[in-house]
């Protein structure tokens, strides 16, 4: 049984960094950067995850850098079958380091726990993994700066679903320009992976009576997932 263990897991390791070395490929690497081959073979996509961390670096890519105090990489279960994309952090998450921690973030804590989920069994990233400034929206040159990061991130954590935040998440992962009003309560494809556009959290902070339009999304994906959905609403 341990044997076959071991090989279960050296497969699985082997599948993983190969996933990988096409990413880095694709971007002009040669070889898998150091991190990858020194961190214990045990959790192998969290150290793929930790491999992409240690590329961003202390990231000057683009403007956003100059008003920043902390990268927000992304955190959670590397293994999650959900995984939910928002737009770039807020001052809070700024001051932190994590995404998601601020009134936004409450929000969608309770809609992850809602849907039977803690926060630390899902996994949370961004678009840019810096602030914009007065939490404006992220410009084109900025998401085209970050945007390879958090698709390197999907394709190690591999989810059976996203639900992206809003109109930046969902119109850059889904290369649409049609908004979330419209993209919304269907599914739609990123690479074979299915992605629930959703309204962004802070959405309900304005409006709190409309959370009922995600809850009925976030139900379509515990349905899709084959998860019993308890609350109603």
């Amino acid at each position: 049984m341990g044997a076959e263990i071991t090989t279960m897991t050296d497969k699985l390791i082997k599948e993983k960094l190969t996933d990988l070395l096409k990413i880095y490929d694709k971007l002009g690497f040669e070889a898998l950067p150091e991190t990858v081959l020194t961190v214990p073979k045990s959790n192998p996509s969290e150290a793929l995850l930790k491999a992409i961390r240690d590329d961003i670096g202390n990231c000057t890519r683009c403007k956003l850098h100059t008003g920043r105090k902390n990268i927000v990489f992304g955190e959670g279960d590397p293994g999650t079958r959900l995984m939910f994309v928002g737009e770039g952090p807020g001052a809070d998450e700024d001051e932190s380091g994590r995404p998601f921690v601020g009134r936004a973030g409450k929000v969608l804590e309770s809609l992850i726990n809602k849907m039977g989920f803690q926060r630390e069994a899902v996994y949370i990233a961004n678009i840019v993994k810096c602030r914009p400034p007065g939490n404006r929206e992220p410009e084109e040159d900025e998401i085209a700066a970050c945007r390879g990061f958090v698709e390197r991130q999907i394709e190690v954590v591999a989810p059976d679903a996203i639900m992206t935040l809003g109109n930046v998440s969902t119109k850059t992962l889904l290369s649409t320009d049609k908004t979330i009003g419209q993209m919304r309560g269907e599914f739609h494809d990123y690479n074979g992976i299915k992605v629930m556009p959703t309204y962004h959290p802070s959405y309900f902070l304005r409006n709190p009576s409309k959370k009922i339009f995600t809850w009925n999304d976030a139900v379509k994906v515990l349905n899709y997932l084959g998860i019993e959905v308890i609350s109603s609403k």
